[in-house]
């Protein structure tokens, strides 16, 4: 959400509403239909196999990809 924020400023809209544990654990099943966790503690994921393979990503990180999202016309 950080990063997030801090490229979606240029629109003039701030993203994301602070929630507190007790409302995702609630509105994560009811409202999104998936498991609070993922809102609460994400997942880290490692692209070993992709990378040993030779697959070259656009964007090596987060940053420079919400960039491209909020430069394209």
């Amino acid at each position: 959400m950080r990063e997030l924020r801090k490229h979606a400023g240029g629109i003039g809209s701030m993203i994301g509403l602070p929630a507190l544990e007790w409302m995702v654990r609630i509105g994560g099943p009811l409202l999104l239909r998936t498991d609070p966790e993922l809102a609460l503690y994400g997942r880290y994921l490692n692209p070993k196999r992709l990378i040993d393979e030779g697959f070259q990503f656009s964007f090596p990180g987060l940053g420079p990809a919400i960039a491209d999202l909020f430069t394209r016309k």
